[in-house]
This record gives C-alpha cells, structure tokens and sequence, in this order.
C-alpha cells in the first residue's frame, strides 16, 4: 500500500495466504528460498521501481525514440534506469544461477515484474525480450552459442529480441517470406525483413541478438518447415569480442498511440546478401522453439497489463481521497453543506470497486498460473507434473487476453474518476490507457487468443486439464457455501461454473459436427466469460482466507457486533485490508458472475447473423 502504484499488501496476501508460495521453499530447486527472502525480494522490487523506474515513466514517453541516420536512441533517462536493472540482476532474475539467474521462483518473480510494468513498462520491455530470447539460445543452442550469445545476454551487455511478423505475414506467421541459404561451412545467409519488431534496435547496449524465423531454401511451405536463427547486429568472434556490423539495416522506428521509449523496428536482413546467421536447435524446429519463448512471453503481457491496471486503480484510488467535488447527494438540498471528496458519491464508490475487484481477480489469477509453472518444474510425479502443465497451457492465453482487454477498461474507468484532467497529459491516466492497448495486439490479438483457447486448449488432454480447473472451482464453491457468511457467494459461483459448463458442452458439439464456424464465432465471448469465471474464483478463493483471518482479528479485539466490527476495521489497517477482500468477492458476485448465465445463453443461441449477413450490408 501506498506506493500509488501496486497495493503490496495484496500481493502478499495472494503469494503467502491465498496460494501459500512457500510451499515452493520445500523442494530441491527452490530450497535456497524462505519468507523472508520472498519479502525482501518484494521490497526491492518496491524500491527499484518507485526510485528508479517510475520517474522515467512520463519522461520517456515525451521524449520517446529517435531515429537519425540510421541510428536508434532511447530516451536518455533510460539507460541509468536500465543499468540498474541489470546490476542487481532483474533482467534474469528467474533463470538458473548457473547462468547469472537468481533461481527465483516464477511466481515470485511475477510478483516482482507487476510494480516494474506498473512503474515504466516499456523500459521493462527491454531487458524482458532479451531475457526471453537468452533462454532460447539457454536451452536450444550448443555450448559455444551459449558462451557467444546467452552470457553477454543474461548479463545485460547484449539486447535481444525475436524476429516473427513481416509485412503480410503477421498473424499468419506460415505466410513468411524471410529464407536462410546454407553455406559451406554450416552458417546461413538470412534475406528478408521483419516489422513491429520490438527492442529491434537501440542505445542500450552494444549488441542485439534477433532470434530469427525463416524458411531454409528448399523446405516446404506452412509452419513445418520454419526454422530459428541467431542473427547478431554485430559479428562476435569466438573469444567473444566484437566483430565487423552484420548485414542487418534497420529500416525504420513506428510512430504509435503509446509506448513511446520503447523502440518499436522495421529491420532489413541481408539487403547486401552478407546477412550471417547461425541455425540454434535443429532445422525446421522453428516453431517449436520459438513457442517456449511465446507462452512465457504472453504471461508477461498479461503481466504488463496487469501492471498499468493496477498503477491507473491506485491513482484513481489517491485522486477520489483528495478531489473536493459536490455536496453529498444526501445533502443536495442543503445550502449550507459543505462538498465532500468523490469518494463518498456512490457512482465512483461502485466504480472503484469495480476497478478493485477486477485488478484483485487478475492478479490472483496469472499469481496461480505462474505458481502452476513453479509446481510443474518441482514435482517429480508425472501426473501431478502433467496436471500443473495443462493448468499453465489452459490459462495462458485467459491470462494474456483477459487481463489486457481489462486492463484497457480499467484504465478508462480511471480517466471517468479524474474527469476531464484524467484526459489532460498533467496526470498520468491517459498514458495508462495509451500504452495498456498495444498488450492487446501483441504477442497474438486477444482475438487469437480466445481461438488458441477454443481451438486447442479446451479439448487439450481428453478434456482433462479443463476438468481440473472445473474440479478446483466446485470445492471452492462447496466449501464457500457451506460457510454462512460466505454462503451467496459461493452459491452465485457455482452458478456462473454450471453455465460456462454448459456453453463449453455447447462448443464441443459445435466443433464435432458441422457448425465450426460457430465455435470460431463465439470463441471471443467465450474467453470473456470464461475469464469472469476464473477471477470470479480467485476472489471467492480469496474471501474465505480473508474471512478466516477477520474473525481471529474480531475474535482478539473483542468486536462482536457488526458496529463494533466497522469502528475497529477502521482504526486497524489489517483488519480494513481483509474486509475489503471479502467485499470486492462479494461485489463481483453479486453484479458479474449473475450476467454470466445470460452471455452463455446469448453464445448458445447460435446466432449466424455475422456469417450470413452480405458483405456489402456491413456499411
């Protein structure tokens, strides 16, 4: 709390009450890990990103990146920020220590990564894409790769990023035209150029490392017959030194709505036929490499909007506790009275809890999604190791997609609390709302998403990782509904499970016969849904814990009336945070999870009105 950017007494409560991460600490892995680490880790999280990073947050974005003579620069104030990151070892925090890591738990350090996206997320971009595309040459390149490339990487001497989209061949990553000739001794020319492509070219260090797709001259069409190169913006040799400029030109810098200090390229391979790659795994496992970076990537994209969310609520939060604005609507007709903050007129009360609830929900939930990839990589029984797995391939793109699409209303709903300064540069909510879009589009349209979900996830392992989470929603639910205080709550839960339920039977019957389309059709309004179920879940999750502890606090003090219980709540933060747990529960149940059972009836319906419909209808 009262950072103005992340609520950290509600990450703790998600790490160490709700899902319990010290569980993690008891295993060989991350046996190094206690408590008090965890907290430490946090607070120095905390520290770097309200000293260091968020100062850097509005600067960057009215300077933004230039492009002069070919040339890119960040903005200034990015690189001391940078060099911070990289000296106390952020940029590769989650990697093994043998490599430069820290071993940190995954959930930790998502933790960690949320005040960081709060506080400058496109600074963040820089040392996350190198991070990502270290890990591919980590784990697919032979030794002399790693030492060349993954070292200088991880230590933040080189950038690095991952060349996929090309112009017409965005999405549709199988349409690419980029080719990689084999020379005589093993290396490969690459020819083609890559847009929208992110850390593409800057300052920041003295190296970038493009982790390429291209098609190996004589491989077939399609994404079977994509492969991966290395491809440095400056040759290094062997002993590692840096060589003469690789035959990599960067073309241009966008122009775009947000993000501005991140520096967003067109970047041409081979333009003079002297464009060096080196092949990392085996040919034509392009695809399959590459999607080790992208599933970790899409996390962290929920994570980025998940952080502007969060930072846009707390400003809310802060500006409706100090702007005068109106009487009291009870006080309407009373001359006499005095206006009152805006927090006390119920239209922006409903509005900030809307806005608590949802950050509350997302947070817990890619928390546990993350915490499902730590239990994957700890637990040497392969059921449990597959059960974890399919929880992290079945909530991905949930995690990448909801978050961002709410996170755009969430930072909207910020601007309606400041009014028209909330749309004025002088605050900083309509940055927010600029650079949270672009987590919708990238790393796979949300659009994509929800297919990716619908296409392959549901039915992903029989059903089974599905069932799972269905499982793990209905004891929730039960135990829920079987506590007094908590009873609707959990009732309304099991409602809005029944109904995605059913609408899940509806797209399996859509899928096995002749209404495929439909499937297709419906698949984003089923991620929606799906969406509020899951976050719906995490804070039905959450109100038991809370619920558990406000009772001991009550218990202790003496509070038995329900008038005793405010007055204390009121004088003791512990108890305030825990009810305001149980209330944004209470809230989401009783004003979302209800309009769920409409949205699947509305899926159910099957309407074909947008398939049918004359093109020409359409305006």
């Amino acid at each position: 709390m009262g950072n103005g950017l992340v609520n950290v007494r509600d990450q703790k409560f998600v790490l160490f009450e709700q899902i319990g991460i010290d569980k993690l600490f008891k295993s060989e892995k991350f046996g190094d890990y206690t408590l008090d680490d965890a907290n430490m880790m946090l607070g120095e999280a905390e520290k770097l990103s309200v000293n260091v990073m968020e100062p850097t947050y509005a600067e960057g974005d009215k300077e933004g990146c230039t492009f002069v003579d070919g040339k890119v620069k960040v903005p200034a104030c990015f690189h001391d920020a940078y060099k911070k990151i990289c000296e106390a070892g952020w940029n590769c925090a989650p990697r093994d220590p043998e490599v430069g890591g820290q071993g940190m738990p995954l959930s930790l350090f998502t933790a960690c990564s949320e005040l960081f996206n709060a506080a400058n997320y496109p600074l963040m971009m820089y040392p996350g894409l190198t991070c990502g595309a270290a890990a591919l040459v980590e784990k697919f390149g032979t030794p002399e790769q790693r030492k060349k490339y993954m070292e200088p990487m991880y230590s933040g001497e080189f950038g690095g990023t991952m060349g996929l989209t090309e112009p017409g061949a965005g999405s549709d990553v199988g349409a690419l035209r980029t080719k990689a000739v084999k020379q005589a001794d093993g290396t490969y020319l690459i020819s083609g150029t890559k847009m929208f492509i992110s850390s593409g070219d800057h300052d920041l260090t003295v190296n970038n490392i493009h982790a390429v797709l291209a098609r190996i001259e004589g491989d077939p069409a399609g994404t079977d017959g994509i492969s991966i190169f290395i491809v440095p913006k400056v040759m290094v040799n062997d002993d590692g030194s840096l060589g003469e400029p690789n035959d990599v030109i960067t073309g241009n810098i966008e122009h775009k709505m947000g993000i501005k200090g991140s520096a967003t390229c067109t970047l041409n391979f081979g333009e003079e036929d002297k464009c060096y790659g080196e092949l990392l795994g085996r040919e034509r496992q392009g695809m399959a490499i590459m999607f080790h970076m992208m599933n970790e990537a899409r996390l962290e994209v929920g994570m980025q909007g998940l952080g502007v969310a969060s930072a846009a609520y707390e400003h809310a939060l802060d500006y409706a506790r100090e702007r005068i604005q109106s009487r009291s609507i009870l006080e309407m007709t009373n001359p006499e009275a005095k206006a009152v903050t805006i927090i006390e007129h119920p239209d922006i009360r409903r509005t900030l809890l809307w806005m608590k609830s949802y950050v509350e929900g997302i947070r817990a939930l890619n928390y546990f999604v993350t915490y499902a990839f730590d239990q994957a990589e700890i637990t040497s029984d392969k059921t449990e190791k597959k059960k974890w797995d399919g929880i992290v391939e079945l909530l991905t793109p949930v995690c990448k997609a909801f978050s961002t699409d709410k996170s755009i209303e969430i930072c909207s709903y910020a601007m309606d609390v400041y009014g028209g300064y909330g749309y004025c540069s002088e605050y900083p909510v309509e940055q927010y709302l600029r650079d949270a879009k672009i987590t919708t589009i990238y790393e796979g349209t949300n659009g994509i998403q929800s297919l990716d979900l619908v296409g392959r996830k549901l039915a992903q392992n029989r059903g089974q990782n599905l069932k799972n989470i269905f499982a793990e929603i209905g004891k929730t639910a039960a135990a829920a509904g079987a506590d007094p205080e908590l009873q609707l709550l959990g009732a309304s839960l099991g409602k809005a499970a029944q109904a995605v339920g059913g609408v899940t039977l509806q797209f399996q019957d859509w899928a096995e016969g002749s209404s495929i389309l439909l499937a297709i059709l419906n698949a984003r309004p089923f991620l929606d849904v799906f969406g509020d179920l899951l976050v719906g879940w995490q804070l039905v999750q959450g109100a038991q814990v809370a619920a558990a502890a406000l009772q001991k606090n009550y218990a202790e003090a003496g509070a038995q009336t329900q008038a005793q219980r405010r007055a204390f709540a009121r004088n003791n933060s512990e108890a305030a945070y825990y009810e305001g747990k149980v209330a944004s529960a209470r809230y989401f149940t009783s004003t979302i999870l209800p309009t769920i059972k409409g949205r699947c009836l509305g899926i159910q319906a099957g309407d074909r009105t947008p398939l049918e419909m004359l093109d020409v209808s359409f305006g």
